[in-house]
């Protein structure tokens, strides 16, 4: 099993970065999908969620209205579009696949909000 994030980078704040996750070696629509993040010195936190079918989703409070999770289920694809960031969003961003007690991790993305 393979996810492969993209799309990070530096961006002053109030800008926009659209991060991708790309599934290989399993059945993409079988399994939950996440975002997570992690900056320095903090745990890392849930940022959004969707179910299977893309139909459900979740968000942490602090990105809601700002960030879209969404997922492409023809192309295995997992996204999460974030808008008016802000430095507090500097992070890298891990893609996360979820079935019952089983999880995959992507490498993780680098997102830096300049102020």
């Amino acid at each position: 099993v393979q996810l492969v994030e993209s799309g990070g980078g530096l961006v002053q704040a109030g800008g926009s970065l659209r991060l991708s996750c790309a599934a290989s070696g399993l059945t993409f629509n079988n399994w939950n999908m996440g975002w997570l993040r992690q900056a320095p010195g903090k745990e890392r936190e849930l940022v959004a969620s969707i179910n299977r079918s893309g139909e459900s989703t979740d968000y942490v409070d602090s990105v809601k209205g700002r960030f879209t999770i969404s997922r492409d289920n023809a192309k295995n694809t997992l996204y999460l579009e974030m808008n008016s960031l802000k430095p507090e969003d500097t992070a890298v961003y891990y893609c996360n696949a979820r079935l019952g007690a089983y999880g995959y991790w992507g490498q993780g993305s680098q997102v830096t909000v300049s102020s």
